[in-house]
């Protein structure tokens, strides 16, 4: 069987884009359903600020296509204020919201502040609680995480460790912990506002063919709506 590659955005929502992707006279009501028509999954961001309502995922739900898929950003309060630590009910309020999405729910990302230095016990107890029917990632930004133990960790649970490229700014690696790959490209010269070229992309989607795995990409340099335009690309040259 084929191994699936889904290509998107970090969002869809912008303003900015406006003119290089939405065209003016359409209606900001129905971005969503247009960006629908161009990809098949979408990195819901908004979650990661404030878990929205019930109703908003169910219409999120509602909009799309059967195949489409969207990969939810886990609320900060999880990652940033209790920093993983005693977080069963703040985990169970985004299963229970997220959900809702019923089978277009893929991927909780879990994304982690630059000043949380990796702790073994505490990664250990939240691992735990993840429900093992769903597919998780952690993006790191300290190098503390970029070690042998955590990966294994990652491994032991299927969760994958995200390959996050962001300009140098933050770790790298491109370990594959899971048994699917999680990818954010965020710009590799200048942070969510650099254009990647063609070479480059070429160079990912040489990767992604290499990994054979499920793959899950999402473009997030909005700036100028590059990110649409890579997204685009980079689906023709793997044909997806």
């Amino acid at each position: 069987m084929r191994n699936s590659v889904r290509i998107g955005t970090s969002g869809w929502n912008y303003s900015h884009w406006k003119g290089p992707f939405y065209s003016d006279d359409y209606p900001k009501s129905k971005w969503l359903e247009y960006y629908a028509q161009h990809f098949n999954t979408v990195e819901v961001n908004a979650t990661f600020y404030q878990l929205p309502k019930p109703v908003t995922f169910e219409n999120w739900r509602n909009r799309t296509p059967e195949s489409f898929l969207w990969s939810v950003k886990a609320n900060r309060y999880i990652t940033h204020i209790k920093r993983l630590r005693d977080a069963e009910e703040s985990l169970k309020r985004l299963y229970d919201s997220a959900k809702l999405l019923e089978f277009k729910l893929g991927p909780i990302l879990f994304q982690l502040p630059p000043d949380f230095h990796y702790d073994e016990t505490i990664v250990k107890g939240f691992l735990h609680l993840l429900d093992p029917s769903l597919r998780h990632i952690f993006e790191v930004r300290n190098d503390s995480w970029i070690n042998n133990v955590f990966f294994q960790q990652l491994k032991d649970h299927n969760v994958a460790f995200c390959i996050a490229d962001t300009a140098g700014r933050y770790p790298y690696s491109e370990d594959v912990t899971a048994n699917f790959v999680y990818i954010r490209l965020h710009g590799s010269q200048k942070l969510y506002a650099s254009k990647y070229s063609e070479e480059e992309l070429q160079n990912w989607a040489c990767k992604i063919k290499g990994w054979s795995r499920d793959t899950y990409v999402y473009f997030d340099n909005d700036f100028a709506g590059y990110a649409i335009a890579n997204a685009l690309r980079l689906k023709e040259i793997l044909g997806c």
